[in-house]
């Protein structure tokens, strides 16, 4: 009852159309449902990027460049959730983090918690863009996925030190070289095993061996991911 108040006063928006949500029927309208492309197998071993054929293991990506990171998966297809993503990063719609999480949770529970990991890690923004924006996106969907899974959120442990050029804004030359010395690891990192890095958007993987290069390099022995979208037309 406590929620459905709650939701009257402050009606949840839907994450596909935006449209407001009736109370009491959930976090998303029931006519979008059926509107998400989800990434399904197969699926590349490595990023966990939609494939076309049953025999095929990994992407063309990941055939033609190695990674740093050991393995990860996504949830969506980019292109029938980009307009959510926008609304979600820059259009204040923090709302939707819940969704997102128990929608991770809901479809890759089982892949996540094999993993192992003794940590979640939401890829971190620039202090000045944090400011700007309010929030990071990444550590709500991280938080959240957190709860579910039991496994402990470190916001902390990776500082993102240096502001860099948006990603989709350069080739995959580019996206390499603008991260280079833009994450920072505190020394307690050594404590962790294994990991796993939270965002919202997957593309070359460019920020997740950034990130995993860093970590790997304090002694974290495996990192892995869990993006919310991936696929093509970035």
């Amino acid at each position: 009852m406590r929620d459905i108040l709650i939701n009257l006063l402050f009606p949840l928006r839907c994450p596909v159309c935006d449209g407001i949500v009736p109370a009491g029927t959930g976090r998303i309208c029931r006519a979008c449902a059926g509107k998400i492309r989800y990434i399904s197998e197969p699926a590349c071993r490595r990023c966990g990027r939609q494939l076309k054929e049953d025999t095929e293991v990994f992407c063309t990506a990941c055939m033609s460049e190695g990674h740093i990171f050991d393995r990860g998966v996504a949830l969506y297809d980019y292109q029938s959730m980009k307009n959510s993503i926008y609304r979600f990063k820059y259009k204040g719609r923090c709302e939707y983090a819940d969704f997102y999480a128990e929608d991770i949770y809901r479809r890759l529970k089982n892949k996540i918690l094999a993993m192992e990991a003794d940590a979640i890690i939401p890829v971190p923004l620039h202090r000045s863009r944090l400011r700007s924006r309010g929030y990071n996106q990444a550590e709500l969907i991280a938080k959240r996925l957190s709860e579910l899974t039991g496994i402990p959120m470190r916001k902390n442990l990776v500082k993102r030190v240096r502001k860099t050029v948006p990603q989709k804004k350069l080739d995959a030359r580019g996206r390499q070289n603008n991260l280079k010395k833009a994450f920072n690891i505190k020394s307690d990192v050594v404590k962790l095993n294994k990991a796993i890095l939270v965002d919202d958007i997957f593309t070359t993987g460019s920020t997740m061996d950034a990130v995993a290069g860093e970590l790997k390099r304090r002694g974290v022995e495996r990192v892995y991911f869990v993006a919310l979208c991936i696929g093509e037309g970035f």
